[in-house]
């Protein structure tokens, strides 16, 4: 029989290409998600869907009831500018929604592997030299990294405490197909629209800053390989976290000018001020997530972004086709 994973969050951009590798590796998969961001169009055909909020209680419920092996818990608020300005709905979805989960599996009768979509792209802040390893000291520039923060020292008590099996996953700056431009976007799938519009890209502050980009598809790869490796003993909050990421910063004016290779046009940009809570510098070193979870980035930069360009490309004109967004 095969193993049965949860991916919360599934309907989301990182969610579901995690729902198809689980797919892809064998596994039956069930997602829940509450589409108040998630696309329904992303679940995979083949996953079973729950429409729930993962703070509600009917989770516990359903995590109870169903027995999963595996829990990939992505779920969450993933907007840095919206946890500076409203910390408390971020905490109530990412620290609560955590809470809910692992709660469910130490009082449930299945003792699943949890595996948590964190960040290494805000948990370290700007007081340590990239790359960062995973022992870097965290100090968080918004309370999205705090949050995440404070829900890896949970994992690491459930673990330590309850016997639970808990993975992080610290994810760099995820770029890739299906990437809302619309809303709580990530730069890459903000400039593609632009670029699409023929519009000028949005480069906040100088434009020096440094994000390591990591392809979405990579980083659905990581989560089975978490789910499969062996752990090390439950301890302290960083013995039990992989960075995933690729190890390399790229400043936003070179990523502006790398995906215009990929679209073959030279990006018109415009400078705005610096947003408050944005670090200047991130990258992560993976090194421990190549021996501990036998996994690298496959995806070149230069490679993802044109891939990503063209997805983009291709929506953009059934969209055209269709008469408006789907």
């Amino acid at each position: 029989m095969a193993q049965r994973v949860l991916v919360t969050g599934g309907a989301g951009f990182i969610g579901s290409h995690v729902a198809d590798a689980f797919l892809s590796a064998g596994y039956a998969v069930t997602v829940l998600d509450n589409l108040a961001t998630g696309r329904r169009e992303n679940v995979p055909a083949a996953a079973t869907f729950v429409e729930l909020d993962v703070t509600a209680p009917e989770t516990a419920a359903l995590i109870r009831d169903e027995r999963f092996d595996v829990i990939a818990h992505l779920a969450a608020q993933i907007d840095v500018r919206r946890s500076v300005a409203d910390p408390m709905f971020d905490a109530h979805t990412n620290v609560l929604g955590a809470l809910r989960v692992l709660e469910a599996v130490r009082g449930g009768p299945a003792r699943s592997r949890v595996i948590f979509a964190s960040t290494g792209g805000a948990l370290y802040g700007d007081f340590a030299t990239p790359p960062n390893a995973e022992t870097t000291a965290k100090d968080p520039e918004s309370p999205y990294g705090i949050a995440k923060l404070s829900a890896e020292y949970y994992m690491s008590y459930f673990g330590r405490i309850h016997g639970l099996e808990t993975v992080a996953l610290r994810f760099a700056n995820v770029y890739g197909p299906r990437q809302d431009p619309h809303g709580e976007a990530g730069v890459v799938a903000i400039f593609c629209a632009r670029l699409l519009e023929e519009r000028p890209v949005t480069i906040f502050g100088d434009g020096r800053q440094t994000r390591d980009y990591v392809y979405v598809k990579d980083v659905a790869l990581a989560n089975v390989a978490a789910a499969r490796c062996s752990l090390p003993a439950a301890g302290r909050v960083d013995d039990r976290a992989f960075n995933i990421g690729t190890g390399i910063e790229t400043s936003v004016t070179e990523l502006a000018a790398t995906l215009g290779r990929a679209a073959r046009l030279a990006p018109k940009i415009d400078f705005a001020p610096a947003r408050a809570g944005e670090q200047m510098r991130s990258a992560v070193a993976v090194g421990k997530a190549a021996t501990g979870l036998g996994w690298r980035p496959r995806m070149t930069l230069e490679q993802g972004l044109a891939e990503t360009y063209q997805w983009f490309s291709a929506r953009l004109a059934g969209e055209a086709a269709s008469g408006g967004r789907p």
